[in-house]
């Protein structure tokens, strides 16, 4: 009997190392997952535009100064197409652990409103915002063939020979997109058939502004600045409340005679939805040092950008606000993309 009795505890013991070999299995990713964030892996940037442009610029400053503060590297991953539909849907589709964000202008709230049809994310509901970081005017330029030197002299000839002339943006939904459809539709020019060129990003839009084949644009300092001051562009306004230092003899818009017109674009990052509260608050954390960081700062103002730093929380109430901002540009101007 006792021989019985051991052979049968030695198969409960086999059947228990079993299980726990088995258990250890089942648990090894939920090990794995306690390893502390962000030692894991490197940290994916996605931007949903081609290098070169304005977000690209902020989010690669941005991505030293997370690397620096999260002690991991940050890689900036640049997945242009669709007025950034296509790299945001795939920061939709990726798992919420924080190794893969989402770096983009205001155009995140504002494409989804023209593409409706083709949307198949919210852009609010299907993000975790982790914070705001920057904002810019822009510049509204012309090519120097073009007979204008103020807004007036833009508003004249184009109202003078409509067909002549049109209007070039590096992305619908885009801060200069908006900003050149509401001044069309302040100045009565909205209803006069001038088109509004669609570019894949700003280098070629302003390749082509350059050339003559569009004639005016509105675009943050970053990638139009070089051209103004090279000559290659006039710059016959600006779109802050106040001249930039960088162009201090520019009027703004409001100085040209339109009063009520001041438009930014607007910079931050996101993760996918459902991010875990942990994580949040480490990158949350992590962003506002970097962008109240002096150097950070420093970098930017030379671009044309302030610093501007909004929590998840407050970012995500200023998202709201805009989209319905955006939403009463779009209305106004008869903004319609098929």
């Amino acid at each position: 009997m006792k021989s019985i009795h051991r052979r049968a505890f030695t198969r409960h013991g086999v059947a228990l190392a079993g299980l726990a070999a088995a258990a250890g299995v089942l648990h090894a990713p939920q090990a794995f997952a306690q390893v502390p964030y962000p030692t894991a892996k490197p940290i994916v940037i996605v931007v949903p535009h081609a290098a070169g442009g304005a977000v690209d610029g902020v989010a690669r400053t941005l991505a030293e100064r997370l690397a620096e503060e999260l002690k991991q590297s940050v890689v900036v991953e640049n997945r242009p197409g669709a007025s950034g539909l296509i790299g945001a849907a795939t920061v939709v589709r990726a798992e919420p652990d924080g190794y893969t964000l989402y770096f983009n202008a205001s155009i995140h709230a504002a494409a989804p409103l023209l593409y409706k049809s083709q949307v198949k994310f919210d852009a609010i509901k299907d993000f975790t915002p982790i914070g705001m970081v920057a904002e810019g005017a822009l510049i509204f330029s012309v090519n120097p063939q073009v007979p204008a030197n103020t807004v007036l002299d833009l508003i004249n000839v184009v109202k003078a020979s409509p067909n002549k002339y049109s209007f070039v943006t590096s992305g619908y939904g885009s801060a200069g997109h908006l900003g050149i459809a509401q001044f069309m539709a302040d100045v009565g020019l909205a209803d006069k058939g001038i088109p509004i060129a669609l570019y894949k990003g700003a280098a070629p839009a302003l390749q082509d502004l350059i050339g003559g084949q569009v004639h005016a644009m509105m675009d943050p300092f970053l990638s139009s600045l070089p051209h103004v001051q090279s000559g290659r562009l006039r710059a016959i306004a600006q779109t802050g409340r106040e001249r930039s230092p960088l162009l201090p003899d520019v009027p703004t818009m409001r100085e040209a005679g339109l009063r009520g017109f001041e438009f930014y674009s607007w910079y931050g990052i996101w993760a996918p939805a459902k991010l875990p509260a942990p994580v949040l608050k480490a990158l949350e954390s992590a962003t506002e040092r970097a962008s109240k960081a002096p150097a950070f700062k420093s970098k930017l103002n030379a671009l044309g950008f302030e610093a501007t730093f909004r929590n998840s929380a407050d970012f995500s109430k200023y998202i709201v606000n805009e989209t319905g901002k955006y939403q009463t540009i779009i209305d106004k101007a008869g903004i319609k993309i098929e």
